[in-house]
């Protein structure tokens, strides 16, 4: 029998053994047990970020953002009807016209500001509004800073019912609504009646300026 020289023996048994680690290997994937690379801790943390929707910590949205909005909100100068108080001055009759200083004063500890035009509107004793909202005055406003104490005014006008012929209606309250509020507050009618229908009924309201009449 042919002897096999050691370098041809070799060869043979090199061969052997890569024959036989790819035999291993494909028995091991058709078993779906071939292991697969372990993952790396950025690996795991980037899984785990996805599956809850949680936010990284680095991008964290401070937990005190909707305080800081509030705050602002509260000090940005602005008077809000639970730092006011209005009230409606004497008649100062006109030719054919009659004309009120609706008054908003400052009730609160600090000083706030003013801007536009106030909302008024008349109300039966049952909240039930009487005629359209008044009318704008065409006029440029501006800003009137009122200390704690002090007052800004507009003006309320309307015909004289007895001239005019509207038909009228006598409020138990006047709604004023300071400028960009909500709110309103609230004022005893006591001048009588007002129009609220019909030819030359309309109300008008002027911007408010300081003091509290003219």
């Amino acid at each position: 029998m042919a002897k096999t020289s050691p370098p041809v023996h070799r060869t043979a048994l090199f061969a052997s053994a890569v024959a036989m680690l790819a035999l291993l290997t494909a028995c091991g994937t058709e078993n779906g047990t071939t292991t697969a690379p372990r993952p790396t801790e950025a690996d795991r943390a980037t899984h785990t970020a996805g599956a809850t929707g949680s936010t990284p910590a680095s991008r964290a949205v401070p937990s005190d953002t909707a305080g800081s909005a509030s705050a602002s909100a509260r000090t940005d100068g602005r008077c809000q009807s639970s730092e006011l108080r209005a009230s409606v001055g004497r008649v100062d009759p006109g030719a054919g016209q009659r004309n009120f200083p609706v008054v908003l004063t400052n009730a609160s500890d600090r000083t706030c500001t003013l801007y536009g035009y106030p909302g008024a509107a008349f109300v039966d004793a049952s909240g039930r509004q009487l005629g359209p909202d008044p009318e704008r005055a065409p006029a440029s406003p501006e800003a009137v800073t009122l200390p704690p104490g002090g007052s800004a005014w507009a003006g309320l006008s309307f015909a004289s019912p007895e001239i005019s012929g509207a038909r009228t209606a006598t409020p138990a309250t006047l709604l004023v609504t300071p400028p960009d509020e909500r709110d309103s507050l609230r004022v005893r009618w006591t001048a009588g009646a007002v129009p609220v229908g019909g030819d030359e009924s309309s109300v008008s309201v002027t911007v408010l300026e300081a003091g509290t009449g003219p």
